[in-house]
């Protein structure tokens, strides 16, 4: 709890003191400092100050700063105390509880995208976040908690940044979460490999004076390059201590966890707050906007006033807004014109570059004190490698290549181990029908459980298969260069050159992927960029098109899965262009990518990666697709009786009273005929029939067309519920594919051709693309625009775009087909 909290009369032991230099300067001079008893005088009227009684004197404190001392009180001691503890709580039990709730560290992990912040965030806390080699991939904080050397650490790792300027979405996120959470020290993670402009970020964090260590990821990088550079002097000059790490092999991560504690006990010789010198004209004007920033005390205790000035001679709107509720706004306002215009004038330069520049020269000051790179260092290996994979000719086919080369491994190499499951599922089916009597309960665990999310998990080796080529891509830096190589296409579209990066991750998922646009700093690219990336085949399709692809067209798996996929993008690109004609008509984006070093993919974070994905799918499975497995068998199973199923059944009656052996395959006949009457007439067939008339001009019968609604929370349940309802036969020794394609038509014109042909076929596999994304991405969209309109507009005009696509297909496919 906080000190502002406590009640009249009530003593309390002081845990941890927030804040930052001039604050906790003043306030461990008084002596608020951990481990102190306090005891509460009075509190005042109307939120007024709090009087407290600590070292035998009373002495007053604002709220705002008493709510920047974390506090232990007698009823938090009774919650710490060993079980069945008794006794009174005395000073003494409540000062061991203070002592172990000190030793709790809150760490920030803050960096540029692509220093390996997130590989370090795993590597301390054995979490499974996804790791990429390319910027956007973090794109809100991710927490863990974890116990070592005597204290518990929790990790919040922050979005990848370049800056804690208010351009970007992330940039805004971290900067708050800094402010509103004050963390106990800030892990600021450096690049090795690229010192200069990744310790931009690092002067920022200097100017908010609060507890930071620098972890120097990648430094075998460095050391491999022959580079020198005396990290302990440079923390000498900036008050920082520098830690070399090499985070995806766990180097140097125990002595970055002793350091943190050393800074947060405030035992470290190194930490001191230094102040960048911005040259004499700046430091003025800084000095005099710092004074009217200082008058407003809640908000300069918590954040430094020599930051909130910096930023308001940057022109940093967020920063203004904050101020905006304070008396003095106005002043502050006024001053802050007044010295950008005089600096502007002085230096005929925008005052945001000065300022950027004088840090630019601050660090080069510093490296050049610090570190000495190789003299006519030769050309690296990402450069040679670039030659090729980026060429204006070579780099577009390679990629088509590549792309190419993952759909065909995830066939060719995932048909074995789906065999297997199959064989498997189809054992286990088998097993459960012989030792069970036949009844409503067999029929739920076979037709329905085991051969519905049967049907799912077969496909679970060309998920692994398929993320194991993307993690490849990624992890190495070449995800980076297709988005590089894409910039042209993409910009002829009217998208801007950063989208690519949410729409590959649209490969994957969905909803990580439209979060990822908050790297895009236009609204107007944003919110285009999240209309068109559910045309991304999500991981949840592939079952179907897999499904679908291996039944009817399996002489060139690989060409369709990959034409599939491509479809979609080009569906995205043209979607794109006509709403920037019609809807949006956005301004040209400057493009600004990071090409990030090749890097060989690491064996763990490789497996991570896939093990990450196969456990949300078996999550999916025994979650959301068992439920609706379950649902829609019920819905198959009832009701039981119907006129025409009654009247089949009379006649197999009398085929039995017979009892020749010429009868048995007339009325085995006579029972497929039934359960299919019956599953016709059940509470299944009757929506499906309801549906039908929408979908009878792409080719699809009711049970496709049950198995698309089915599909709407998740895609996977297309496959599962057609699990279901083709099981009529009860022969699950016939693969799924098998089913669909002998599926025929039992009345009607149509009556014994096939449902589903090849240009049915298709056009369902377009539909599957294009419609209704789940409802997962659906409340994304909603809120990430922040507006419900973008979220309905989805779900309508994928749909009618489906549908159309879908009628399309069929009728260029009948005709190309006939």
């Amino acid at each position: 709890m906080r000190l502002s909290e406590v009640k009249n009369s009530e003593s309390v032991i002081i845990t941890k003191v927030l804040g930052h230099g001039s604050f906790r300067k003043r306030i461990t001079e008084m002596g608020f400092v951990k481990g102190k008893e306090v005891k509460v005088i009075k509190n005042t009227p109307f939120k007024g100050p709090i009087e407290f009684k600590i070292l035998d004197y009373n002495i007053t404190l604002r709220r705002s700063e008493a709510n920047l001392i974390e506090v232990v009180s007698l009823d938090e001691a009774k919650h710490t105390t060993p079980l069945g503890y008794e006794g009174v709580i005395d000073r003494e039990v409540l000062k061991r509880s203070a002592t172990e709730k000190g030793k709790i560290i809150n760490i920030a992990l803050v960096g540029n995208p692509n220093c390996g912040k997130t590989t370090l965030f795993n590597f301390l806390s054995g979490s499974k976040e996804h790791v990429g080699n390319y910027s956007g991939v973090t794109v809100d904080a991710k927490k863990a908690s974890f116990k070592q050397f005597g204290y518990q650490f929790n990790l919040i790792d922050l979005p990848g940044t370049y800056s804690l300027t208010a351009y970007s979405p992330e940039e805004i996120y971290v900067r708050k979460f800094i402010w509103k959470e004050t963390p106990d020290i800030v892990i600021n993670v450096v690049d090795s490999s690229n010192l200069e402009r990744n310790l931009f970020l690092t002067t920022q964090l200097i100017d908010m004076d609060i507890k930071v260590v620098c972890a120097l990821n990648m430094y075998d990088e460095l050391v491999r390059n022959k580079s020198i550079f005396n990290y302990e002097k440079l923390g000498k000059l900036t008050g920082i201590p520098f830690i070399p790490t090499v985070s995806s092999k766990g180097k140097g991560i125990d002595e970055l966890l002793q350091k943190a504690i050393d800074v947060y006990e405030d035992r470290d010789p190194i930490v001191r707050h230094i102040h960048i010198n911005y040259g004499m004209e700046i430091e003025k004007s800084i000095k005099r906007i710092r004074e009217k920033v200082r008058q407003n005390r809640p908000i300069a205790d918590k954040i430094s006033s020599r930051f909130m000035a910096l930023k308001l001679l940057e022109k940093d709107n967020e920063t203004l807004f904050n101020l905006s509720k304070y008396t003095n706004f106005d002043e502050i306002k006024a001053v802050t014109k007044e010295e950008c215009v005089r600096i502007e004038t002085l230096y005929n330069e925008d005052s945001e570059t000065i300022i950027t520049d004088a840090k630019y020269g601050f660090i080069a000051g510093a490296l050049k004190e610090t570190f000495k790179q190789r003299i006519n260092p030769e050309k690296s290996q990402s450069e040679k490698i670039d030659k090729f994979l980026t060429h204006p000719l070579l780099g577009m086919p390679i990629f088509i290549i590549l792309i190419f080369a993952t759909f065909y491994a995830t066939f060719t190499l995932g048909a074995y181990p789906m065999g297997w499951i199959e064989s498997l599922v189809a054992f286990i089916g088998n097993s459960v029908r012989g030792m069970m009597a036949s009844g409503m309960l067999r029929d739920l665990l076979t037709n329905g459980i085991i051969d519905g999310t049967g049907s799912v998990l077969v496909f679970l080796p060309n998920i692994l298969i398929l993320f194991f080529f993307i993690s490849l891509m990624e992890d190495s830096g070449y995800m980076a260069r297709a988005a590089f190589i894409m910039d042209k296409v993409m910009h002829f579209f009217g998208l801007h050159g950063r989208s690519f990066i949410p729409m590959i991750m649209g490969f994957g998922c969905n909803v990580p992927a439209i979060m990822a646009t908050r790297t895009l700093r236009n609204p107007g690219d944003r919110l285009l960029t999240m209309l068109i990336i559910p045309f991304m085949s999500c991981s949840a399709r592939l079952p179907v098109y897999v499904l679908f692809i291996s039944a009817f067209f399996p002489g060139s798996p690989a060409l369709v899965l990959g034409g599939i996929y491509f479809a979609g993008i080009i569906i995205a690109f043209l979607m794109a262009q006509i709403f920037n004609k019609t809807i949006f008509r956005n301004k040209e984006t400057p493009f600004v990518l990071e090409l990030p070093p090749y890097r060989i993919p690491t064996f763990r974070n490789i497996v991570v990666h896939m093990w990450d994905k196969s456990y949300q799918y078996l999550r999916k499975i025994a979650g959301v697709i068992l439920i609706g497995v379950v649902i829609v068998w019920a819905l198959g199973y009832f009701p039981r009786q119907s006129v025409q199923s009654d009247a089949i059944g009379t006649q197999i009656a009398q085929l039995e009273a017979d009892g020749t052996a010429d009868t048995q395959g007339a009325i085995h006949q006579l029972r497929v005929e039934q359960e299919s009457v019956r599953l016709q007439n059940s509470y299944l067939g009757q929506i499906g029939q309801f549906v039908e008339p929408v979908m009878k001009p792409l080719g699809f019968d009711w049970k496709m067309s049950i198995a698309l609604v089915a599909g709407l929370p998740a895609k996977e349940i297309v496959v599962s519920t057609l699990g279901v309802l083709y099981q009529v036969d009860d022969d699950s020794t016939v693969s799924l594919g098998d089913k669909l394609k002998m599926e025929k038509y039992r009345s009607g014109d149509l009556k014994g051709q096939s449902v589903i042909t090849l240009p049915v076929a298709l056009a369902f596999l377009i539909f599957v693309l294009v419609y209704f994304p789940c409802i997962g991405v659906i409340a994304t969209i909603r809120n990430e625009s922040g507006k419900v309109f973008w979220a309905v507009f989805t779900m309508v005009y994928t749909t009618l775009l489906a549908w159309g696509m879908a009628y399309l297909t069929v009728i260029v496919g009948r005709w190309f087909f006939s």
